[in-house]
């Protein structure tokens, strides 16, 4: 009898105990104040005209520091870096001796970053996105996000975690693109030097401001 409780309890009750996506990236969001990563990223452009489509791959490492301090470095097949210092958005491309620096404020609002570094919990990020838990899928649990911004430049994120830490996110662009993000070796809540999110022009670069 006892057991036949027992098995009555868990199947009414265990999956009501299960964290959503929601919950677990408000976990994430609460819990990782720090962290670094490597990354795989692979960018998939639409059929058109009735060509395949076309895929590019990038690799590099990630760190972010909450609040609004992120750092990506690809390394692959093309060096560029991203750093935001938590005032200033800089992008490096290292190949055209090129440096762009836009206001961080204005730049991430509705973007991938605001859900990764940026906002400090889910309510802070249902100011820019529509939030909603979406099925389990490759033993991850899965956030849709939605802006709210109609600008074009973002349909929607898919941002999948595993235990209730970043593994992946799809960004859908305005213009059908898609990109995978897979993050690896993820290390939570490190100690991270101030050096890895300040971003000086390097010497002889053209500097743009946006």
């Amino acid at each position: 009898m006892k057991r036949l409780l027992a098995t009555f309890v868990l199947l009414v009750a265990g999956p009501l105990a299960l964290a959503d996506g929601l919950e677990s990236l408000e976990t994430f969001m609460r819990t990782t104040q720090s962290a670094r990563a490597d990354f795989t990223q692979v960018v998939t452009s639409p059929t058109r005209d009735g060509q395949a489509a076309r895929q590019k791959t990038s690799s590099g490492s990630f760190e972010f520091q909450r609040p609004g301090r992120f750092r990506f470095v690809y390394k692959k097949p093309f060096e560029q870096v991203i750093v935001a210092d938590g005032q200033t958005l800089w992008f490096h491309d290292v190949d055209l001796n090129q440096v762009t620096r836009r206001s961080q404020a204005r730049a991430l609002g509705s973007t991938p970053a605001a859900l990764l570094a940026s906002a400090p919990d889910l309510q802070a990020l249902r100011a820019d996105f529509t939030l909603s838990s979406a099925p389990d899928q490759d033993g991850l649990q899965w956030v849709l996000a939605v802006p709210k911004a109609k600008d074009g430049q973002l349909q929607s994120v898919r941002v999948g975690l595993r235990d209730a830490q970043l593994a992946v996110l799809e960004i859908l662009d305005g213009f059908g693109q898609r990109s995978v993000i897979r993050f690896s070796g993820l290390q939570a809540n490190l100690q991270l030097p101030p050096s890895a999110f300040q971003f000086k022009p390097p010497a002889g670069v053209d500097v743009l401001s946006q």
